[in-house]
This record gives structure tokens, sequence and C-alpha cells, in this order.
């Protein structure tokens, strides 16, 4: 990172800060510049802040970033930037600073000589979190002094005040979310680690550091929890990001890094190439994700399949394959990450998630084929290793249109009757027609018996499903399950898949609630995520719930669907057997002592070992653990799992798609010692392993 800039280009302060708008619609309206109110709104309460942060070190003038989760429900996010300006402000006559905490629209990032890049969620920045804030603080230490303001709800309680000499620049803003506006106000240290590592990597030479210091204090001081730090610093930047993306793949290359500076647009790219079959390609502008892409993705998209094809005939590599590589073929196994930063970017939608600049795909495309082109030429072992992958993915390609067509042709020819083992159902409507896949034959035959024929098809699968982790797209739809998978749900595959055409919207997993369930449930996923995400991403996928236990006593039947559960129907049982008993003694006039009579009525055969004692079954009560779903009738899977009245149902979801894919990757991969280190890390926490 280069040295801080004192000469008078640098120069940073009032009339820099330029206002365009109040502040009075944001509490009225948060949603519209956090994007609501729940969990992930909180969290931009921090993004916005640590953006603000961020953008003084894309400048070149901070170095460092510190988050801290506070007790009581505060957040300090700190830096070593220039410190906003505190000189009275020649548009609103109060200082700059209270004019960037109390004014929409205020910053450093409008007037264009503040900032040259800037990123933050829609560019409002502090006085959004601000405003939604019950709390907030400002310390600014800048030119020798120490400033500080106090604000409640965006009201500030008394003018920027001197308290003290400092001996360094930088921002501190603390801030309580209001709890007016935010109905949960719990961060998750997880979210708040993902976000800023990511950060870190795309700003080469920053180091963020996050201190959770909410556990710390209390009067105990054997209950003191210790305090979770984390810090990230990463000098090779995104080259550092592709390296921890592949660190659970066997990589053909060490990643290729171009960068260039077009008209003030600052292009870098990393790409890397795994034996993985999967494309992970990450698209950001001014550090923001771009998860819809844009012209950045279509200007890299077109220059690497364009570079890759021109060596591969440069060097007579396509002897067997006149038509050269498809954009599938040159993305199978790449890792990439593109980052722009830019002056004014465009980005369509409220959320950013695409970028919109027409000019920034032909500045990618010149900075990719002239920056990949050179590496070819210059590591011609890696290009070869490339160009052989690629290859390998252009004959599977066609080896898997042939058996796409044939299982698509298939299911045409077989017209309704779809897969035989299908037991569809009568209504026609996507939107309201729901399909089971299920484990086994004994389970499905249940499923099919107890089921409501009308919008409820059942799919029987018999043993474990291909590993798609693990196989390319041809050698998938030569397994026979797969193949009846994709016939029942009617999108088709690959190329060709069309979601709209989905016979059902609701696609649900129902399997076992042991091992081999889960793995089969995992497999599942694995083949949902990896080959029709558009599925999940439209929430049409689900998880079933059965039942773990049917607890009876009597003809009083109750089902337990997690071992909490079990716990709280059987201390309710023992509290209304105990209730009956004191009842019982008060009619009778019986001088008993309660304390025995609790002794008699709670001693039972109980089965069930190492039950706490304040939760023991009460007399005459039955337990029965459902291993299989096949160990239910018709009526009993309809009651608890199938009837849309009484049914749990989890929605499968994807909230971040890089964290999913290193899941799936680590969980399902070739890799054995990263999975290995998973489950002795979360092998303490599992509860009623079955084995």
């Amino acid at each position: 990172m280069e040295e801080k800039i004192t000469n008078q280009e640098s120069s940073y302060s009032a009339k820099d800060i330029t206002v365009l708008e109040g502040l009075e619609p944001v509490r009225k309206r948060p949603g519209m510049y956090i994007g609501g109110t729940g969990i992930e709104g909180l969290h931009h309460l921090i993004w916005e802040v640590v953006d603000n942060s961020i953008d003084e070190a894309l400048a070149g003038y901070a170095k460092n970033v510190i988050v801290r989760l506070l007790p009581d429900n505060l957040v300090s996010v700190e830096d070593d930037g220039r410190g906003i300006p505190v000189d009275v402000h020649p548009q609103t006559k109060k200082s700059a600073l209270e004019t960037v905490l109390t004014t929409l629209h205020a910053g450093g990032k409008f007037g264009g000589e503040g900032y040259k890049v800037s990123g933050g969620l829609h560019g409002v920045g502090v006085s959004v979190v601000n405003a939604l804030s019950v709390y907030t603080k400002a310390e600014v230490h800048k030119d020798g002094k120490a400033y500080v303001q106090e604000y409640k709800r965006g009201k500030p309680q008394a003018d920027v005040k001197v308290v003290g000499e400092s001996d360094h620049d930088g921002t501190i803003i603390t801030f309580e979310a209001d709890p007016e506006i935010f109905p949960d106000r719990t961060y998750n240290l997880e979210t708040i680690i993902n976000r800023c590592r990511q950060q870190a990597y795309l700003t080469k030479g920053i180091r963020i550091s996050i201190y959770d210091e909410r556990g710390i204090e209390t009067d105990n001081e054997d209950g003191k929890e210790p305090l979770k730090s984390y810090t990230f610093y990463f000098e090779g930047g995104i080259v550092s990001y592709v390296q921890h993306i592949n660190s659970r793949k066997k990589s053909l290359h060490d990643p290729v890094y171009v960068s260039k500076e077009v008209n003030d647009v600052s292009v870098e790219i990393s790409i890397g190439y795994t034996e993985d079959f999967n494309e992970h390609v990450y698209s950001f502008a001014n550090n923001i994700a771009t998860v819809e892409g844009g012209t950045h993705l279509t200007g890299f998209r077109t220059a690497i399949t364009r570079v890759l094809n021109d060596y591969g005939k440069k060097n007579d590599l396509f002897k067997n394959m006149p038509g050269g590589l498809s954009g599938d073929d040159v993305r199978e196994g790449l890792t990439a990450i593109i980052s722009v930063k830019l002056r004014e970017p465009q980005f369509e939608g409220q959320t950013k998630a695409k970028l919109g600049n027409p000019e920034i795909k032909g500045i990618v495309e010149t900075a990719l084929s002239s920056g990949l082109g050179t590496y070819l030429e210059e590591h011609p072992q890696d290009a070869r290793r490339i160009l052989e992958k690629s290859l390998l993915s252009a004959k599977a390609r066609l080896a898997a249109r042939a058996a796409r067509e044939t299982v698509i042709r298939k299911g045409a020819l077989e017209g309704m009757t779809l897969p035989g083992k299908l037991a569809d159902c009568s209504e026609r409507n996507p939107e309201k027609s729901e399909l089971y896949i299920v484990e086994g034959d004994s389970a499905g035959g249940s499923a099919k018996q107890g089921r409501d024929r009308r919008f409820q098809a059942i799919l029987p699968l018999r043993g474990k499903i291909l590993n798609v982790e693990r196989a390319r797209l041809d050698r998938m739809l030569d397994n026979a399950e797969i193949k009846a998978l994709i016939v029942a749900i009617g999108a088709g595959i690959g190329e060709e898949i069309n979601i709209a055409k989905a016979r059902y919207h609701r696609i649900i997993i129902m399997t076992d609630a042991d091992v081999d369930g889960s793995h089969i449930r995992t497999l599942l996923l694995t083949f949902f995520f990896r080959h029709f995400k558009p599925l999940i991403d439209e929430g049409y996928i689900y998880i079933a719930q059965p039942p773990l236990y049917l607890i009876q006593r009597g003809k009083e039947k109750q089902y337990a669907y997690t071992e909490e559960d079990k716990l709280e129907i059987l201390d309710e049982l023992k509290s209304t057997a105990n209730n009956k008993a004191s009842k019982k003694i008060v009619e009778e006039d019986t001088e008993v002592e309660a304390e025995e009579v609790n002794g008699a009525e709670t001693t039972v055969d109980n089965s069930e070992t190492e039950t706490p004692e304040s939760s023991k079954a009460v007399k005459g009560i039955s337990i029965q653990r459902y291993k299989g779903l096949g160990e239910m009738n018709p009526v009993q899977l309809w009651d608890t799992t199938m009837n849309p009245e009484n049914r749990v149902l989890l929605q499968a979801s994807v909230e971040d798609a890089e964290k999913a894919d290193e899941i799936f990757s680590m969980l399902m991969g070739d890799e054995v010692p990263p999975r290995k280190r998973f489950i002795q890390t979360y092998a303490t926490e599992v509860k009623n392993l079955d084995i």
C-alpha cells in the first residue's frame, strides 16, 4: 500500500462535501435505503460504515479498519483514514461532520473530488445509519485534535466539540441500532467475518480486524467469555482470494493475475483452473458484489473464450475439435475474481446486483485478452493443461448433449406416463403441484397410499444417487435415478434447462432420520445446487421434517420432531400427572406428602437412558423412535409429514453462494483432508448419531 499522500492534491475539507437532499424519509421508509428491517438490514448498517472506511483505503489514505461488537447492541467501526472534515460547510453553515451524519446524500463521493471511486450500498452511508440508530457517536481525529459529536435517532445532542489532542488521523463511528426499527438486533459474527474477509481480499494491503466483545463484561469473573478476535490481511489481494476458493480443490496452475488502468477505470482479474467440474466466477464493482454480473462479466467471458480458442488454433490443438471451444467448455473448473473500480458506476436494480456501464465491457475484454494471452505464451505447460481440461470438457459436452437428448426424447415419447416409478398427481397447474422425492420403495409405498392424489406426486428413489460433485453431465445422465428425476421435473438439463417448464413448484426431499437418509438428502441437494440452482433461487426446493418419536399415553398421541420436542412433551405430561395427583389429594383430604406422590407418579419403567431427571416420562407412557419413514403407516405419514395443515417444511435457500459452493466442494469433492478436518472440528456437536 502506498504511504499517505500529504501534498496539496490530498486536501479534504468541507468544500469537498456535496449536499443533495435531507434525511427525513429514512426512518419512515428504511427498506428503501437498507433493503429491509430484518437481519440483513441490520447488518447493512455495519456495511455502510465499513464501506466508508474501505473507500478511504481505496483512495490510499487508510490501512487499518477495526470492527467491534460491543455489549448492549453497540457496534464500533474505526479507521486510520483522513478523518471526516469538521470545519464549517459553506452550504449548510454547520460542521461538515454534522452535515455528513444528518443529511442524506451528503459526502465526499458526489462532487467527484473527495474520492475517485467509492462503494457503499446506495451511496447514502453513515447518515442512514445515524437515522436508524437510537444512539450514535462520531469521533474524529484530525490535524492533531480529537473531536466528538453524539446523536439520538439522527438528531445531534450538541455541537461538535474538541475533547483533546491526538497524534493520529481517523474516524470512529459507534452506533446502537434502533429497537423501534429492528425487532432483532442480534449480529451474526460469521456473517460479519465473511463480509470483512471478502473486503480484505478485494482491497490489497488493508488490514481488517474484528473484535467480538459482547460477552466479556460480567460480574462473575469465572463466567467471563473469552474475547473473540479475527484479523484479515492479504498482500496478494484477489490472487489470495482465488487461492482461498481453490484450497479444497486440485489446481492445474498458480493463479494468473491481470491488472490494468484505462481512463480512470482500474481492472483486476485473477483466474485459476482446477480439476473441478464447476465454474466459480465472482464479479465486483467498487468492491460491491455484482451477483447478477454485468458488463464487466460479459467482457471477461468474451475474452477468455476468444483467447483460449486463439491459442488452441495457433498451436494446432484442435485436430479432433474443428469447432473449437464453447464458453461452457473454457469455464469448466474455472475460478475467477473480476474486480473493477470506476468513478461513476451505473448499477441496475435497487440492490446494485448488476453493473450497467457499457464502456466497461471493452476495457475488461482488452485487459484480459492482453494479460492472459501473454501468460499463455510465457507458460506453455500451464497453457497445455488448461487447454486439455477445456478440450475434455468439450468432448463431455458433446456426449452429454446426446445423452440429454435421449433423456428428454424418452420423456417426450413416454408422454404423460413419465418415469414408471412416478405416481403423478392429477393437478396440472405447477403452482399447485408438489413432488415428494422419497427414499426407498417401502416409504414410497406409504407415501403413495397416504398422499392427496390431487396435488401430491411421489417419486421413490432406489438407493443413493450418483454424487454429481465428482461427475460430468454425460456420466450423470447414465444414472437411472437421476434420469427419472430430470424427466419428472420436466425442466430439461444443461444448456437447454428452462425452469419455467418445471412441472412442480414444490419439490420436497423426504428421507429417513438416520445417517443414510442424511447422506441421500445431501446428494440430492448437491444435485439441485449444481444443476438446478434456479429451482433453489425460486424457492421450489423443500426438505420434509418427519417426526423422530411417537409419544403415546392411553389414546393420546403426540409427535416429537426433535429431541427438544420430546423433552418438552415429557415435561408437560409429568406436570399434568402431578397436577392430577395433587388435585386428588385435596379432594380426598388424604394426608400424604406431595413429594411421595410425585415420586410414585414419576417412577416408571423408562427405556430412554440418560434422560434428565426433570424430564422423565410419566407412568403408562410409550415412546416409539422412528428409524425410517417406512415404519409409519400411510395415515401417520400423512398426519405428520404430508398434510399441509400439520407438516413442517424447511425451504432450501442460498444466502451466500460462495460459502455454499465451498461447503459442497469440501463435503462432496475428491479432496479428503479438508473433509477430515471438518469432521474432526464439528464431531462433538453432532447429536443422536445413528451408526
